[in-house]
């Protein structure tokens, strides 16, 4: 079995949760405690929630911490695994062969292997992050695929043989819970659901990834958000678009906009369907922030 992962420095829960505040990520204890576990057990870490609340944020969070680079597998429906794995660069291989004219040539050396991010990861599992994204987006049979990298850390390369990680990668798996995850990929990760953040720690996170957005305005953005989510909308707005709105109303604001209206104009920030827009518009007065400093 590949050695656990781990975070130089990282000895518990609680350092975890200040050094991702260090990267600008504002975890709660039960965020930082699933994340511990997973980088001390060597375990992958699966995080669920509504599109929007910071898992992919989350996962280059992590990375950050480690000190790794991030490789994303971004899933789709239809994603295969010569998508995942790996694939020979057939053109170039048929130009070697014929520039050797008809001369002995090895077509299956890393020359023409084109890595993908599976087998990335595994080739440099002490120094990258693998961020499966969105693994909900993927059919059963690719879910399937997975569950060999996530329990052995091994790809079989039938023409080289197999490639191991001398230890075990760092694996996050976020999912927008669009269906079920099987039941043999949710024992093999430590598992995480992440919510909406409360109004107090959506705040926070507002301020530390906008330095120019004063308490009172974060404060003020954060309730209207928070109305909006209650609203039956295409898509609420999520923790970026509350950063991003407190963001574009305090630019406007120090172009010498008026608060109330400095926050209509740039509702599109928060929303981003017509049909919300629309739908919100009648009672907008009362959802939108009033005076902010």
């Amino acid at each position: 079995m590949a050695p656990r992962p781990g975070i130089s420095g990282i000895d518990k829960p609680e350092t975890l949760k200040s050094a991702l505040r260090g990267a600008q990520y504002v975890a709660d204890d039960a965020l930082s405690t699933a994340a511990y576990l997973a980088l001390a057990m060597g375990k992958p870490l699966l995080l669920e929630g509504a599109p929007g609340v910071g898992k992919t944020e989350a996962a280059k969070a992590i990375g950050a911490v480690a000190g790794r680079n991030v490789i994303r597998l971004q899933c789709y429906e239809g994603i295969d695994a010569a998508a995942a794995l790996y694939e020979w660069n057939y053109p170039r291989q048929m130009l070697a062969i014929r520039q050797a004219e008809g001369a002995y040539i090895n077509v299956y050396k890393d020359s023409f292997l084109l890595e993908r991010p599976l087998l990335q990861s595994l080739r440099n599992a002490s120094s990258s992050l693998l961020l499966i994204d969105e693994i909900d987006r993927s059919d059963h049979e690719f879910e399937a695929f997975l569950l060999e990298y996530l329990s052995d850390f091994t790809i079989s390369i039938p023409e080289t043989g197999t490639i191991r990680a001398h230890v075990a990668p760092i694996v996050i798996l976020t999912s927008n819970r669009t269906r079920d995850l099987h039941e043999a990929l949710r024992r093999r990760c430590v598992y995480h659901w992440i919510d909406y953040p409360d109004p107090e720690l959506e705040a926070r996170i507002v301020l530390a990834r906008a330095s120019s957005v004063a308490e009172a305005t974060a404060a003020a953005v954060v309730a209207s958000v928070n109305l909006l989510r209650i609203e039956p909308l295409v898509k609420p707005p999520g923790v970026a678009e509350t950063v991003e709105w407190a963001e574009a109303a305090t630019l406007l604001h120090s172009q010498g906009e008026a608060w109330p209206a400095a926050f209509r104009r740039s509702l599109g920030v928060a929303l981003k369907d017509n049909d919300d827009l629309q739908f919100v518009a009648p009672r907008l007065d009362a959802i939108l922030p009033g005076e902010a400093a």
